[in-house]
């Protein structure tokens, strides 16, 4: 079985900051309304319209938030006293309810036209339940139309991991908040890869939960049918246990997972150096491995559907863009369209480009979608656990032109839109470096085995590490 291994290798051979914060020397003068807020928010909440968005930028620091991760650090809820996450911390993306609070969504315009949430999103009550004290509301991408964790009214988040490049995103103040070592756990979602893309990125555990085991209630989501809550950790055990709290019981699937798949048509979408490096370290640990996935078997994932127009990940990636971007109009369209708001650059074209989106072409993409789902489910079973890279190579750098990262984002969502068309968990496991940067091992499993793929990331970083003391 060993050979399998030597032909991915020899595949993968072939296959080819300025942080910004933003200072309102106006704050003491606002309304008694915006009493309780934020700096951030309270100006965004009470300027007026005129002189918004695009010059909230300003090169402050802020000595308590030195990696820009949040937006709100002062929200500070304590959890209960007693739980199975008692004495942890964790921050919450801010497209998350807090009640009294504001949700910004990403974009202040967004913030000023929204009130103060009702009531708490029940991820994150459940959390506070567990135990574990919420501090602090994090950055996020507008709207969470992006990937990159670049803010234009906010700046950029900085990665801890790989200072100079970018976090990713959209839940990029949550990835690097936990990545810096402020908090423990970092809430976020999961559209088209905003939770395995930072994780990557920042060298973090990361999942992407089966579509509805986790409550989205009390968020606004970008997509519906495709956005999830997700979380960070930097520790597995940590990780698992927060799956313990969050995953939705009644909807447990399998509860081992013993064929271990390697798509090999995704790894032809990564960098060589990327895909090398993901190998060798798998392959330096191959007994560990086996003993917890099983003998590697080489599959083209998406060669199958050839006939149907759908025989690269590529075509799966123009899929997913069409369901997506129609579901995002239909959901923020109409918001949109009244406030105008100043997007950043990648930002505007995407919401330009979802709303030219027909019904016709959802309609013809939404059947390729379940096509995809049914051919994920045949070859993955109930036992079967995909492995891919969950990126294309190490983060790039901050401010790269949007022009110029066309053809990593193809390839990006190319593998992150695997999962996210079918529904599937995914976990990011921060295995290895390339010039030092982190580059992750994503593993998928059938609906439902959340928890098996969490009990997987905790035995097989256990043993990575202990192969490196």
């Amino acid at each position: 079985m060993q050979s399998q291994f030597m032909s991915l290798e020899r595949s993968l051979s072939r296959a080819a900051s300025a942080r910004s914060f933003v200072r309102w020397s106006s704050v003491g003068l606002l309304a008694d309304r915006c009493r309780g807020l934020s700096t951030r928010q309270a100006h965004a909440r009470c300027s007026t319209r005129p002189k918004r968005s695009m010059q909230l930028q300003a090169s402050v620091k802020d000595s308590s938030d030195p990696y820009n991760a949040y937006i709100d650090k002062s929200l500070i809820v304590p959890g209960v006293a007693e739980g199975p996450l008692r004495g942890l911390s964790f921050a919450v993306k801010d497209l998350f309810d807090v009640a009294g609070h504001l949700t910004g969504f990403g974009n202040p315009i967004w913030l000023e036209t929204h009130p103060p949430a009702t009531h708490t999103a029940p991820a994150v009550q459940a959390l506070l339940n567990a135990g574990a004290t919420l501090r602090g509301k994090t950055h996020m991408d507008e709207l969470a139309y992006s990937l990159n964790g670049e803010n234009v009214h906010y700046g950029t988040p900085i990665n801890p991991a790989a200072p100079g490049r970018i976090p990713g995103g959209s839940s990029s103040g949550s990835a690097v908040a936990v990545a810096c070592g402020d908090v423990d756990i970092g809430l976020g979602t999961d559209t088209g890869g905003s939770i395995r893309v930072p994780a990557s990125f920042c060298g973090l555990m990361g999942i992407r939960p089966t579509w509805g085991r986790v409550s989205a209630e009390g968020t606004t989501a970008l997509a519906p049918s495709f956005t999830t809550p997700g979380w960070f950790a930097r520790d597995a055990v940590v990780l698992r246990a927060v799956g313990s709290v969050l995953l939705d019981p009644a909807s447990r699937g399998p509860l081992q997972l013993s064929r271990w798949l390697i798509a090999r048509d995704a790894f032809a979408l990564a960098d060589p150096p990327t895909g090398k490096a993901i190998y060798d370290v798998m392959s330096a640990n191959f007994t560990k491995v086996v003993e917890l996935l099983g003998n590697p078997t080489e599959v083209e994932m998406a060669a199958p559907l050839a006939q149907e127009g759908l025989g690269t990940f590529v075509d799966w990636m123009g899929v997913f863009r069409v369901c997506q971007g129609f579901e995002v109009w239909h959901e923020h369209g109409a918001w949109v369209t009244a406030h105008n708001p100043e997007f950043g650059p990648g930002i505007k074209e995407r919401f330009a480009m979802a709303a030219a989106i027909s019904r016709d072409q959802v309609e013809a993409a939404s059947a390729k979608r379940a096509r995809i789902r049914a051919h994920m489910l045949d070859v993955l079973g109930s036992d079967g656990v995909l492995a891919l890279p969950t990126t294309p190579g190490p983060a790039p750098l901050v401010n790269t032109p949007p022009a110029d990262l066309d053809a990593w984002r193809t390839r990006l969502i190319s593998l992150t839109s695997i999962a996210g068309l079918a529904g599937l968990p995914q976990v990011n496991l921060p295995v290895a470096r390339v010039n030092g940067l982190p580059v992750g091992l994503g593993l998928i499993g059938p609906p439902g085995s959340d928890e098996a793929l969490l009990e997987i990331t905790e035995k097989l970083m256990a043993a990575l590490t202990a192969s490196h003391q």
